[in-house]
């Protein structure tokens, strides 16, 4: 697997944000903005899994 770049403008407001919650977190902007897309891309795909086991099992 390969790696690529992800450049993205956003305004200073935001990035003034992001710094603070990351440095809450230790962190660098760019961990903490790639550790939350991963977070929320997980809490996606684990929920589908959970809707679709309980339809199957017609729990819903």
């Amino acid at each position: 697997m390969g790696t690529s770049v992800l450049s993205l403008r956003i305004d200073g407001e935001l990035l003034e944000r992001l710094r603070i919650h990351a440095a809450k977190r230790g962190m660098s902007v760019q961990d903490y903005v790639i550790r939350t897309l991963i977070r929320d891309d997980f809490d996606e795909r684990f929920q589908t899994a959970v809707d679709e086991t309980e339809k199957f099992y017609g729990v819903t």
